[in-house]
């Protein structure tokens, strides 16, 4: 097969029209990834009831849903939990927008790139921590300063994820394209964002993972309320139940968000015949 032929291969994928429709995933396949967590949690009950170990230090599943059940019958959970979303919200929204603006530029602009990218690559190496007492001197202990930390956590993978993508798009493609005369619009939706939109989808959900992450740096200095003052106030307290717990929220409301992420832009991928996909639905 030709380099020509290839590419109009690789031309005709971008249309839904062309691709068979992806078998939705089994129920088996979603339940299967519960089997690690309960099993693990199951093991370490079964370890403590039977003596082998106190649960002082890592408390059982038993305790920490007791605690968890407590924090929602006070209320404290919800508050808690609140809190933290909405900042993890607000800084993965000013992330992404900004990630994606200055990602896009860095990647079709050889000399923004060559302007713009080693002195993000440098920013990109500051520990999280680093960034909270000047953000404390610039916009205060509330809401902004938390917020900013966590969009500067999003911007990074989303910034390279873009840039990576448009850097990555195969220059036959884009020739191909104009060969077949299609317009500006047609240019980018029917070849850049096909070829663009995976590695994306990808660097949102690494954003989102580290504005997760980033979100418990910003709570743990200057917070009253969230899911990182609450592991604070355990650590302070002395209850590991409390700590555990705080960590299973975040684990579980990670989780969900990323969850929403794929769902979402699942109709977007559905041109896409790779085989990690059909390994996923057998």
């Amino acid at each position: 097969m030709t380099a020509v032929e290839m590419t109009l291969v690789q031309v005709s994928a971008s249309d839904p029209t062309s691709q068979p429709r992806r078998r939705p995933r089994r129920p088996m396949s979603f339940l299967l990834g519960f089997v690690l967590p309960v099993g693990l949690g199951v093991a370490w009950e079964l370890l403590v009831r039977l003596g082998w170990s106190d649960g002082r230090l890592v408390p059982p599943p038993s305790v920490i849903f007791a605690t968890l059940w407590e924090l929602a019958r006070t209320g404290e959970l919800w508050i808690h939990t609140q809190a933290t979303v909405l900042r993890v919200a607000a800084g993965f929204a000013l992330g992404v927008m900004a990630g994606t603006l200055v990602g896009a530029i860095a990647g079709y602009s050889a000399l923004s790139r060559r302007v713009l990218d080693p002195t993000l690559q440098a920013l990109r190496a500051i520990p999280s921590i680093a960034w909270v007492p000047l953000f404390i001197l610039w916009f205060g202990i509330f809401e902004a300063s938390k917020v900013a930390l966590i969009a500067v956590g999003v911007f990074f993978p989303v910034y390279l994820g873009v840039m990576g993508a448009i850097l990555s798009v195969d220059r036959k493609i884009v020739e191909v394209g104009r060969a077949f005369r299609l317009s500006g619009p047609a240019l980018v939706r029917r070849i850049l964002l096909p070829a663009v939109l995976p590695s994306y989808i990808v660097s949102l959900r690494s954003g989102l993972g580290l504005g997760w992450m980033f979100v418990v740096a910003a709570e743990l200095l200057g917070a009253s309320e969230g899911l990182g003052y609450l592991l604070m106030d355990g650590q302070q307290l002395g209850k590991p139940a409390q700590i555990v717990a705080a960590i299973v929220v975040f684990a579980v409301i990670g989780k969900t968000t990323d969850w929403l992420i794929e769902i979402a832009t699942a109709p977007l991928l559905r041109w896409q015949d790779a085989y990690g996909q059909q390994a996923g639905e057998a």
